[in-house]
């Protein structure tokens, strides 16, 4: 499927289906008392100042803590505590979340590196208000997501700067997927209007995705 915003040229394409190995190496970590994925949120830095951010909310973290009250690892510091954490839950995938994620961009290239030598898969949500670097493409088992959130218009005015031109020339020449996500509860938000986003959204126009009508989900690979 080909798309146009402007006069940049988009394609894409659904994801692949998960193989008959990966459902059942996720099975075999169940029945071991092992959760197959796991979610690092890896810094509590992020450029956005997102209205209803739920990243930090009260009881985004179980309640005790908020996010902004952690402090963040760096470094050594912080590839070797992602890796302990692995090694300890032994995921089939691990999701990186922020913040914005791609501000350890260093940190988390030797982090990718190790997992796909691992077998462990990796994704990385992201703004794209960063660039990320082409060579994870190249890596096995990871993949990047970048979230977009309503129409252009919208998006600009909640995500900025991760403008959806800003967007478009950080994943230029990268392979990512795109998310596009609007809840319930995020349609309950000042600036949301349900039939808006879910039947005008430019990733769900003629698109031949499944899409949740009560979530507004889709998503699919963008390759530019």
């Amino acid at each position: 499927m080909v798309m146009k915003n402007g006069d940049q040229t988009m394609k894409l394409k659904p994801r692949p289906p998960l193989s008959a190995r990966a459902i059942v190496s996720a099975w075999g970590r169940i029945l071991k008392g092992y959760s197959p994925l796991l979610s690092i949120q890896i810094t509590r830095k992020c450029p956005l100042n997102c209205p209803g951010c739920y990243a930090y909310g009260d009881n985004q973290l179980g309640g005790e803590v908020t996010l902004r009250q952690l402090r963040d690892l760096r470094g050594d510091a912080l590839v070797e505590g992602v890796l302990e954490l692995v090694r300890q839950h032994r995921p089939v995938q691990v999701s990186f979340v922020g913040g914005e994620p791609l501000i350890r961009h260093r940190e988390l290239s030797r982090i990718l590196l190790i997992l796909s030598e691992w077998g462990v898969d990796s994704l990385v949500v992201t703004s794209a208000v960063i660039p990320f670097p082409k060579e994870w493409n190249d890596l096995r088992g990871v993949h990047i997501a970048v979230s977009i959130d309503g129409l252009q218009p919208e998006h600009n005015a909640r995500r900025y700067p991760a403008t959806y031109e800003r967007i478009l020339k950080n994943i230029r020449g990268r392979k990512a997927d795109i998310s596009w996500v609007i809840t319930n509860v995020m349609m309950s938000r000042p600036g949301y209007q349900k039939v808006t986003f879910v039947e005008r959204h430019p990733f769900h126009l003629g698109s031949p995705f499944p899409r949740d009508d009560t979530t507004g989900q889709l998503s699919g690979i963008l390759t530019m």
